[in-house]
């Protein structure tokens, strides 16, 4: 599908946006419109550029050309209420946290929650997400799929306005995606998600808007 223009609903606008890279360039003229309860699903190559338009949209990187706008009720604002689950995870897994200190960490920006909102949010995240015989697991002790749940829990746990996942079934196993897609399939009534993977056919039916990224372009 095509991007459309702005109006009431629309979170995220990027116009005419190029990116390179140490004089590469690595995206060229992207328009994209991305509106409450959008799901957008982003496919293409390894190394295409996905990743990169996602850091963009999150203005992790600054555009060399192009603008990328954030809006509410058509109001442009400087920030809103994102979830981020990168492809690769962050984590020092040496690091002395617990899988419920770090779903609760996603919510630190959230200030007008009081502490049993936060610890009920907390723990339905991770019954959504089968976390809960983990709670007091050291992240050091987890698989790799466990802890992209728990960073997937993360990420949504605050409700956020939008959700931004950068190839969320990365280690997870069948059982799990069926979990996080029915997860997903929620989430997507209160929340815009704009979605990198190379498993599109997991979550078309759920997808408002579909693009593949070809030569630096989004198609």
């Amino acid at each position: 599908m095509q991007s459309h223009i702005v109006n009431n609903n629309t979170l995220v606008s990027l116009s005419r946006v190029s990116f390179a890279y140490d004089r590469n360039l690595i995206l060229q003229d992207v328009n994209l419109v991305v509106d409450n309860h959008d799901f957008v699903v982003i496919t293409g190559t390894n190394g295409g550029g996905k990743t990169t338009l996602l850091r963009l949209l999150l203005r992790l990187l600054t555009p060399t050309s192009g603008a990328v706008e954030y809006y509410q009720r058509c109001e442009s604002v400087t920030h809103l209420s994102i979830g981020y689950l990168p492809q690769k995870n962050s984590i020092d897994n040496h690091f002395p946290i617990v899988v419920e200190e770090v779903i609760r960490s996603g919510l630190y920006a959230t200030k007008s929650l009081d502490r049993n909102e936060r610890q009920l949010r907390v723990q339905m995240v991770m019954e959504q997400l089968h976390l809960t015989a983990l709670a007091q697991r050291p992240i050091g002790e987890l698989s790799g799929g466990q802890l992209q749940r728990v960073l997937l829990g993360r990420a949504v746990v605050s409700r956020p306005q939008l959700l931004v996942l950068d190839e969320p079934f990365s280690y997870i196993d069948d059982t799990f995606v069926t979990h996080i897609c029915e997860m997903l399939q929620q989430i997507k009534s209160h929340t815009a998600v704009v979605m990198v993977t190379h498993q599109p056919a997991l979550v078309l039916p759920m997808a408002t808007q579909t693009y593949v990224i070809e030569e630096g372009r989004l198609r």
